[in-house]
């Protein structure tokens, strides 16, 4: 239909072009002097005409003295019959040539039709593109509580992922296997009376690979799959997304077996009766329609519902009751050995040097997400490219690794002397005290190059994947985040903003000590501020504080109290070692960067500990 509107537009453009060209030419037609036939008669009579050329009712005269006349005569009678009729005697019509031409050509047909054919094109096509315009609007009318899912068919091998192209996530895909055979083979489940689970529920942070996997489990079944976003059902006309969710179950179960995925589930399926809009919730009415639809499942007709969310607290419970979203997989960020399989297909198409070490730069990048890796190696290619070399290097991964964690470097944001003395004598604060301190992340590098908002940084990263810690690693953590607050006061003694960071940071930590792990003896077992949510996340309205007034000046005297105590712990740390505490800062102010193993080098011949 796209092809022939273009059609009908190139037609009316080429009939314009003629138009056009027939004017032009019809315009270089030097015009004449029109005479009446008893004018020409007497010019004839008088032996002034040479040549008279007929074309139908059209008469032109070239008198001898060469001017150019024209006339006219009447349609059906012959010129030497209305000439002799005017008086013209025999003698004097036979000094005159007479030539009759039958008019025809394409300017001819062109200056008789186009007059009339193409204002009546003009106008059929105004009305054609009107109603195609009404149409179209109808057409949209009529589809738009239809589902919008994008699909992807068993065949399609551009599009189709299989398990063994998703890195990391071993018990995730474990646990998947068994809704993989049930699309295969749902038959043995069903002659021993089993029910397969309705609904899978992949929860887990941002980037790590939901959609991807919910992908491979429709490509290692080998049936089709229905992606859709959870925000793609809601419009601004009531009743829409109730409608989508019809139309998409009908949709896979015509299909069937086939996997219908929502991505974003928490976007419709947060706790009813919050917020705004109560009942009257256009989500509401969608998140109905999704419980009514898999209500409606049999047990035989091989459709798996899967979504994706990284808020699973804000759902609905209807969502999590057994005959819906009954299973749910974790799907946790990727440890070493995940990373490092992960780095490498990332990097399957881009050309590697041979010093490239996967395991180091897994080492480097703990609570790293699969999209944060993939979006590394990326960084990492785009700065091959920008120095026009044709391979990644180890560098390039390591310097990608500090940009997407801390930024680029603001290489035009030049300090002056006394502010590059600071920042080093700051940041070797932070340093210093993390060797010091025990159960503290190992540093990997310290510069005062600035990056992001940061005008320098200490990175420090954990050589090992960690899961729990102790109240020791979070008082050691306290007073490294107040390393340079004490450095400066120590050397300077003064204190500018640059703390300004590592204050509030250490702050929240202190607070979370106290009113989330339990770690105060004063305020003693007890968490806090569990009920404070955003009414956006799908929680009522102002929750308020669930502790008293009075205890509310205990939390605050207690997490004054780490703070006091983190920031003495690092002072003395700083002033016993102040010698090597100004040999590092003056080597920051000539080098600008420590990496790790100079680092450890410097700890030990100082005896930092």
């Amino acid at each position: 239909m796209k092809m022939l509107s273009k059609n009908i537009v190139g037609i009316i453009l080429i009939l314009l072009s003629l138009a056009f060209l027939y004017s032009a030419l019809s315009g270089s037609i030097k015009e004449v002097q029109q005479i009446s036939l008893s004018e020409l008669v007497t010019k004839i009579n008088a032996d002034q005409v040479a040549k008279i050329v007929v074309s139908d009712s059209d008469l032109e005269a070239t008198l001898r003295d060469g001017t150019v006349l024209g006339s006219k005569k009447e349609n059906e009678a012959a010129l030497s019959e209305t000439l002799k009729n005017y008086g013209v005697s025999d003698e004097k019509l036979g000094k005159v040539i007479i030539d009759v031409q039958n008019p025809s050509g394409l300017v001819y047909w062109l200056g008789i039709l186009l007059p009339f054919l193409l204002p009546f094109l003009l106008i059929v096509a105004f009305f054609w593109l009107t109603a195609r315009q009404v149409q179209r609007a109808n057409i949209q009318a009529f589809t738009f509580g239809q589902s919008r899912a994008r699909i992807i068919y068993p065949d399609n091998k551009k599009e189709r992922v299989m398990f063994r192209d998703v890195a990391g996530a071993r018990e995730a895909k474990e646990e998947l296997l068994e809704i993989v055979d049930f699309l295969k083979s749902p038959k043995k489940f069903l002659d021993m009376g089993a029910k397969i689970p309705k609904g899978v529920l992949l929860m887990g942070a941002p980037g790590t690979g939901k959609t991807l996997i919910a992908k491979a489990v429709a490509g290692e079944a080998g049936v089709p799959f229905f992606h859709m976003s959870a925000s793609e059902f809601v419009e601004m006309f009531v009743g829409v997304g109730a409608s989508r969710v019809r139309d998409l179950f009908k949709m896979a179960k015509k299909a069937a077996p086939s996997i219908i995925f929502i991505d974003e589930i928490d976007a419709v399926g947060r706790h009813r009766g919050a917020g705004m809009g109560g009942g009257h919730d256009e989500r509401e009415q969608t998140l109905n329609q999704i419980l009514v639809e898999m209500d409606g499942f049999e047990t035989n007709e091989s459709v798996i519902i899967m979504a994706a969310t990284n808020r699973p607290d804000v759902l609905d419970p209807a969502l999590l009751r057994p005959g819906r979203f009954d299973r749910r997989v974790v799907i946790d960020l990727p440890d070493i050995n995940d990373r490092t399989e992960i780095l490498k297909i990332h990097s399957l198409k881009k050309p590697l040097s041979k010093d490239v070490d996967f395991r180091r730069i897994a080492e480097r990048t703990p609570g790293f997400s699969g999209a944060d890796l993939a979006n590394l190696v990326n960084e990492a290619a785009i700065l091959t490219a920008r120095k026009n070399r044709k391979e990644v290097t180890q560098l390039d991964l390591i310097n990608s690794i500090e940009k997407v964690m801390l930024g680029p470097e603001r290489k035009s944001h030049i300090l002056s002397v006394a502010e590059k003395k600071i920042s080093a004598y700051h940041e070797a604060g932070h340093a210093l005290v993390a060797a010091a301190m025990p159960e503290t992340d190992p540093v990997h590098k310290i510069s005062i190059i600035a990056r992001g908002r940061a005008a320098g940084f200490t990175l420090k990263l954990p050589l090992e994947d960690r899961h729990l810690y102790s109240k020791t690693h979070f008082v050691s953590e306290l007073a490294v985040s107040l390393g340079g607050y004490a450095a400066e006061q120590v050397v300077f003694d003064e204190l500018t903003t640059g703390a300004s960071d590592d204050l509030k940071k250490a702050t929240d930590l202190a607070r979370a000590l106290v009113t989330k792990y339990g770690m105060s003896e004063k305020v003693g077992p007890l968490a806090f501020g569990g009920h404070e949510e955003n009414v956006f996340l799908g929680r009522d309205f102002g929750g308020g504080k669930d502790y008293s007034e009075s205890t509310g000046n205990l939390i605050d005297a207690e997490v004054s109290r780490f703070m006091k105590n983190a920031f003495k712990m690092a002072k003395e740390v700083l002033t016993k070692h102040r010698k090597a505490l100004d040999t590092l800062a003056n080597k920051l102010i000539t080098e600008e960067t420590v990496e790790r193993d100079e680092f450890a080098a410097f700890v030990k011949v100082h005896a930092v500990a």
